[in-house]
């Protein structure tokens, strides 16, 4: 994900950072960059605050008074938006902490990735995982349009979005081919989201 963070965002928010790692390589890239991350859980947590500006400990919300009056160039949400009860409230908390031309990042799982599509229409059963697409801490689920729709309705435009961890096999190849490309989204495993806020 970090192609799709412009070098020039300098201050930069991390919702659900984990311990940091992400960040770090921010950080690493750009030595000017300053990353605060946010983390509600305490063992990441402290092992985020040895790598970050600064750390957060809670789920991130509109109402964070360590947020009070801050503006970022940047707010990553990787991996984090599918765990929300209410992903659309905390883009649109979002909003107020970013600069004017501020961008959002995001990675997101497609439900539509054909090994797990295919696992479920195979077994006609719908079974959580430790990992991955089916994760059990999941508690949205996404397809390319679905997250282009929840951004929009939070007051963004998607000014990116690429598929990412491509899946290539043969037979879909074939099976794609001879349906002109209509399941070319299937194919990913994710998408990688870069939005800015209307308005």
């Amino acid at each position: 994900m970090l192609q799709f963070v412009p070098i020039e965002c300098l201050k930069i928010l991390e919702v659900g950072c984990g311990t940091g790692a992400f960040g770090k390589q921010l950080k690493d890239r750009c030595a000017e960059a300053k990353v605060w991350g946010i983390e509600p859980d305490n063992q990441s947590a402290d092992a985020a605050e040895k790598v970050l500006d600064r750390v957060i400990r809670g789920v991130f919300r509109s109402d964070m008074p360590e947020l009070l009056g801050e503006q970022f160039d940047c707010i990553v949400f990787n991996d984090v938006l599918e765990h929300m009860a209410d992903p659309d409230e905390a883009l649109l908390a979002g909003r107020k902490h970013l600069t004017s031309d501020g961008l959002v990042i995001a990675s997101i799982p497609n439900i539509l990735y054909f090994p797990t599509f295919y696992m479920i229409v195979k077994t006609q059963d719908w079974r959580y995982e430790d990992k991955g697409i089916l994760d059990n801490t999941h508690l949205r689920f996404f397809t390319r349009k679905s997250i282009e729709r929840l951004f929009n309705e939070s007051g963004y435009d998607v000014v990116r979005m690429d598929g990412i961890n491509r899946y290539s096999y043969w037979k879909f190849n074939l099976v794609n081919f001879f349906l002109l490309s209509r399941i070319n989204d299937f194919r990913y495993g994710q998408f990688a989201v870069v939005a800015k806020r209307t308005g």
